[in-house]
C-alpha cells in the first residue's frame, strides 16, 4: 500500500486491551496504533480525521500521564449530535483506538470487558468530547482549533474542478497533494500546539 510518508512520521498511541489480553490476541494486551490504522478505518486522511487523533492522544496523554491506557475502560462524551456535522467521523476514530461504544460494543464476559455505554452524544460538554476514566473518574475536555492551521488558498479552485470532473490528471494531483500538506501540518508542525488541540481537566 502507498500513502504520504508522513504517515509514519506522526506519534502513535499505545494501549493496554485487558480482553486481548485475556483472549490471547496480543501479549499483554498492548496495541500499537498508527495514524494509518485511522486512515484505514475512516476511508481518507483529512483534517477531521487527523483531529481526532490527536485529540485522542492528547486526551490519553493527560489522563494516564507516565502510564499505558486502558482500552475499554474511557468514557468519551460528544457536546453535539451523532450526525452533526463531522462528529460521527470523530467518534469512529476515537471508538478504534478506546473501545468505547454505545450499545455495539462487546457485550463482556463474567461482567468484565463490557465495551457498551461508554460512547455518548448531546452531552453537555465545553468543549468537542469529554473523555473519562472509568476507574478513577478523572476527566478532561478536548478541542481543535482547525482554523488555525489554513489550507492552501488554491484548494478551493482545484476541489471545485475535480467534483465537477473538469479538473486535469494533474490538477487532480495537485489537489491531493495540497490536501494531504494541510493534514501534514496538522499533525507534525502543530501536534504540540496547545491553540490547535486544547486540553483542559474538569
Amino acid at each position: 500500500m502507498n500513502y504520504p510518508a508522513f504517515f509514519d512520521q506522526v506519534c502513535s498511541i499505545t494501549v493496554r486491551d485487558p480482553l486481548a489480553e485475556f483472549l490471547g490476541a496480543a501479549e499483554g494486551g498492548i496495541f500499537e496504533y498508527r495514524y494509518l490504522d485511522a486512515v484505514k478505518a475512516a476511508g481518507h486522511s483529512c483534517p477531521t480525521v487527523a483531529s481526532a487523533w490527536l485529540m485522542t492522544a492528547k486526551a490519553l496523554d493527560a489522563l494516564y500521564p507516565g502510564a499505558t491506557p486502558e482500552r475499554g475502560a474511557i468514557r468519551a462524551e460528544f457536546g453535539e449530535d451523532r450526525s452533526s456535522g463531522v462528529t460521527g467521523v470523530i467518534a469512529n476514530i476515537v471508538s478504534l483506538i478506546t473501545g468505547a461504544t454505545q450499545d455495539t460494543g462487546f457485550k463482556g464476559l463474567g461482567g468484565r470487558f463490557d465495551r457498551r455505554n461508554l460512547l455518548f452524544f448531546n452531552a453537555k460538554v465545553s468543549a468537542e468530547i469529554r473523555f473519562r476514566r472509568v476507574d478513577t473518574g478523572a476527566a478532561v475536555e478536548v478541542a481543535a482549533n482547525l482554523g488555525r492551521v489554513p489550507g492552501d488558498l488554491r484548494m478551493r479552485e482545484l476541489m471545485g474542478m475535480c467534483i465537477g470532473g473538469v479538473a486535469s490528471e494533474e490538477q487532480k494531483r495537485e489537489f491531493g497533494r495540497l490536501w494531504q500538506e494541510r493534514v501534514r501540518a496538522l499533525l507534525l508542525d502543530h501536534a504540540d500546539d496547545p491553540e490547535v488541540i486544547v486540553v483542559r481537566p474538569v
